[in-house]
């Protein structure tokens, strides 16, 4: 297999700085384990930021996300973890990291984090 997961994030120069505009990332196949039972959660994260000097790279963001499919996760931690991890690596100007998870007990849940 020529790819694996990774927590790196490959990033690349921003190709319009001196402008605010949005970028937005919607990954439907999110996965992670429940902490409690080990059974897989399954999750669209959304991703939305203005950036400043550099982009996250795309590939890198997807083998990032691959990299939590076998790590037990709860979904508030999960989800601020990758806002934590990304602004890390982008500084952005501002970014917002959306977990919206799948029904779980006749519970869906939503887990919203901002930066700043």
């Amino acid at each position: 297999m020529p790819s694996k997961p990774t927590k790196h994030l490959d990033t690349f120069e921003n190709p319009k700085s001196d402008r605010d505009y949005e970028i937005r990332f919607d990954c439907p196949e999110f996965t992670c384990l429940c902490p409690v039972t080990g059974q897989p959660d399954f999750a669209t994260i959304r991703i939305e930021y203005v950036p400043d000097q550099t982009c996250v790279e795309l590939k890198s963001l997807k083998l990032y996300l691959w990299s939590f499919r076998n790590e037990g996760c709860f979904h508030e931690a999960v989800t601020n973890q990758i806002l934590d991890d990304l602004v890390a690596a982008t500084s952005p100007r501002r970014m917002k990291v959306i977990g919206d998870f799948w029904v779980r007990g006749g519970i869906t849940t939503v887990v919203e984090a901002n930066f700043p």
